[in-house]
């Protein structure tokens, strides 16, 4: 089993942080296989080396270890443009130019019975999807997306994944998506994004593969994100890893954690003199 945590460094640990690092590095463990830590700093304006120096230090008292140098997305910018390069070949992908105020407004009056949201946020209405492929070089620096009805018509495989955790209904096993639910609640997804390169959807599922990664243990809030994954892995004809899904840690109001809530920062709890253990304990472990 190799399992992978792979946080922004773009602000404090917290409690939930922990609890998926955790999980993945005594999920490895117990199988008698490897921890990976990866640092996803592809957003160049947001990453900064003194949050990556934190974090790995806050891991490190935690009790977790993982073999060096981990592996830094922004030193793998060439597999990406290799990948977009493939799905742009295939016709998969298109430039795109609306904002996300020319998605609000065109989704201002959604069709009746047609989802709003996805697991990206506002599904994208196609304002820019044309009608056939464009040819020529794939344009630099442009903001790109997946044409997802393309894409599932093109996939040669079911599109599904093993789920060992549970999903937010509790699924388990093998989870099974229709081409149909794909473009109804998912949408033309970005896959490359101006003067950021790789989006994230990409990036992941190339690092998990060139990592060997096979189970990727995760928060249950990517679930519906899994889908796409797995749809890129079946265009790129890359393993699909098994996923497992944990629960979140919320606050006492009962909302998730963010890199926001300071107060729950790994730094500040060991300041207080709290212990690995401790901090075990309080996210359930």
């Amino acid at each position: 089993m190799i399992t992978r945590f792979a946080p922004s460094p773009t602000g404090p640990l917290h409690l939930g942080h922990a609890y998926s690092a955790l999980l993945n590095f005594d999920m490895a463990m117990a199988a008698g296989g490897t921890f990976l830590l990866r640092i996803d700093d592809l957003d160049r304006s947001r990453s900064r080396p003194a949050w990556e120096a934190q974090l790995k230090d806050d891991l490190r008292w935690l009790g977790l270890d993982w073999p060096t140098p981990c592996r830094r997305e922004s030193e793998h910018l060439t597999e990406y443009e290799a990948a977009l390069d493939r799905l742009w070949e295939s016709g998969l992908l298109y430039p795109c130019h609306c904002t996300r105020r020319d998605i609000r407004e065109a989704l201002s009056a959604p069709q009746e019975g047609m989802p709003f949201t996805g697991p990206d946020g506002l599904i994208y209405p196609g304002t820019c999807r044309p009608a056939v492929p464009p040819t020529g070089p794939r344009p630099a620096d442009t903001t790109l997306r997946l044409d997802m009805a393309r894409a599932c018509a093109t996939l040669a495989r079911p599109l599904h994944f093993v789920e060992t955790g549970a999903g937010p209904d509790g699924q388990t096993g093998a989870i099974e998506t229709s081409a149909h639910e794909m473009i109804t609640t998912i949408g033309d997804v970005v896959l490359a994004r101006r003067e950021m390169g790789a989006a994230y959807h990409l990036a992941v599922v190339i690092d998990d593969a060139a990592q060997g990664v096979t189970d990727v243990v995760r928060g249950r809030d990517l679930f519906e994100a899994t889908r796409i994954h797995a749809l890129l892995q079946g265009l790129l004809d890359l393993t699909t890893p098994r996923y497992h899904h944990h629960r979140l840690i919320r606050d006492e109001s009962g909302k998730r954690l963010a890199k926001r809530d300071d107060a729950r920062a790994i730094a500040l709890y060991r300041s207080e003199g709290r212990t690995p253990q401790e901090i075990r304990s309080m996210v359930g472990l």
